[in-house]
C-alpha cells in the first residue's frame, strides 16, 4: 500500500483545537471578511471560501448555529441554509462558468468531515480537464487562481444574498 503524506492538512484538522473554538463560529463573529474569506452571511448562514480548496471557487456553507446534526437544525435555519446554497450555486455558475458543480456534506469523522462538530456544505465548481495528469501522475493539484482573487471575483455577487 502506498502512503500519501499531506502534512499541510494538519493545520486544517487542528485549527479548531488551537484556540478552542469552531472555525465557522469564529468566522461569523469576525469583522474582516476578506481576511477570513467570508463572502456573506445571511440571518442563519455563513458562506466562505474553503482555505484548502479542491478547486478554485470551492465554497463552504454552514449554519451560524453550532450544530453537527442536520435533523436537529430548526426548520427556519435549515430553510435559510438551503436557500443560500441554491442561490450560491447560481452565483458560482454565473461568475465562474464551471462545467458542473459538486455539492456535498460529510456528516461525521468516518464520512470525511474535517470539521465534524459543525455541519457544512461543500460547493465545488468543476471544469472539463480539472482532474488532469498532474494529480494522477505528479501527485500535485494545480490551483489556477489565488484564493483572494477568487474572493474578489465572487464577493460583489454575494452582497445581495445577505439582504
Amino acid at each position: 500500500m502506498k502512503q500519501l503524506w499531506a502534512p499541510w492538512r494538519m493545520v486544517y484538522i487542528d485549527q479548531g483545537g488551537k484556540d478552542g473554538g469552531c472555525i465557522f463560529c469564529a468566522k461569523s463573529l469576525q469583522e474582516q471578511p476578506r481576511e477570513t474569506l467570508v463572502l456573506t452571511q445571511t440571518k442563519h448562514t455563513l458562506v466562505m471560501l474553503n482555505k484548502y480548496p479542491y478547486n478554485n471557487g470551492h465554497l463552504l456553507l454552514a449554519p451560524k448555529r453550532h450544530e453537527n446534526k442536520l435533523d436537529d437544525l430548526p426548520q427556519n435555519e435549515h430553510t435559510d441554509l438551503q436557500e443560500t446554497l441554491r442561490r450560491s450555486v447560481a452565483i458560482v455558475r454565473a461568475v465562474l462558468n464551471p462545467g458542473g458543480i459538486n455539492l456535498g456534506m460529510n456528516l461525521g469523522k468516518c464520512a470525511g468531515a474535517g470539521v465534524e462538530d459543525h455541519l457544512h456544505w461543500h460547493l465545488v465548481p468543476r471544469w472539463e480537464g480539472d482532474t488532469n495528469f498532474m494529480p494522477v501522475v505528479g501527485e500535485t493539484r494545480v490551483m489556477p487562481q489565488h484564493l483572494l482573487d477568487s474572493y474578489d471575483r465572487l464577493k460583489p455577487h454575494f452582497e445581495n444574498l445577505a439582504k
